[in-house]
């Protein structure tokens, strides 16, 4: 079963718009677990720009379902992990002005950074997972440092899905197959819709975790949150 991690980034973004705590970010988090979704995703940013550190601690002290922090490993960020102790960490390349996630690692350049963090993050118990495209060498030497999983950068696959669909999958049908092989664990994540979801669940059913944010809960302010998780699992079917 490909579960449905729900990324509650932009919920943090409106409620910092006004301030206080309206929406209050853990109360949602609670609530997209009692609608079903079986992860929460947050990514914390150098500038704490929508979540924050306090968030993720709050986060993490009322939830059950799997937590999943996601971010460039930073200093500051490797310490709010190892204290937190998520189920998941995800790495992903961001720079600190990034808007939003653009690419994944050069997993053979940087092999040796991540090769380190993986030992230091699965020594404490946190599940990794390392932020990547398709290229079949980058998913191989992500295998060799040891990570548990991957998670496939599917904005490419959302790019291209509405203009040829079958060529929008088919580089990340032959990522999954690799990536399955070596004996990693696959996630996907960015851009993904109930638009596109369903035709790339189909297409790779073995895909552990999709975490999905942005259009989720674009979705939700004209279906309600709890319609709109519903929808979303409809599409992992």
């Amino acid at each position: 079963m490909t579960k449905l991690s729900v990324n509650i980034n932009k919920v943090a973004t409106i409620r910092n718009a006004r301030g206080g705590s309206v929406p209050n970010v853990a109360q949602v988090a609670i609530d997209c677990e009692k609608f079903g979704a079986e992860g929460i995703t947050v990514h914390p940013r150098p500038d704490q720009r929508h979540i924050t550190i306090n968030d993720v601690f709050d986060i993490k002290s009322k939830i059950k379902t799997e937590f999943n922090i996601e971010g460039y490993p930073s200093p500051d960020f490797i310490k709010l992990v190892k204290e937190v102790k998520p189920t998941q960490v995800t790495l992903v390349p961001d720079a600190p002005d990034a808007i939003t996630s653009n690419a994944g690692w050069d997993t053979k350049i940087n092999f040796q950074f991540l090769s380190d963090l993986v030992d230091e993050f699965r020594s404490v118990g946190i599940r990794t997972s390392i932020f990547t495209g398709t290229d079949t060498e980058i998913i191989e030497y992500a295998a060799k440092t040891g990570t548990d999983r991957i998670e496939l950068y599917t904005e490419p696959y959302a790019t291209l899905y509405p203009k040829d669909a079958e060529a929008a999958v088919q580089p990340f049908v032959e990522a999954a197959k690799v990536a399955k092989r070596l004996g990693l664990g696959i996630n996907a994540g960015h851009d993904l819709s109930l638009e596109n979801l369903n035709f790339l669940y189909k297409n790779i059913p073995f895909i552990e975790e999709v975490s999905i944010g942005h259009a989720l809960i674009s979705d939700a302010l004209y279906l309600g949150l709890e319609r709109t998780i519903a929808a979303y699992k409809n599409c992992l079917k």
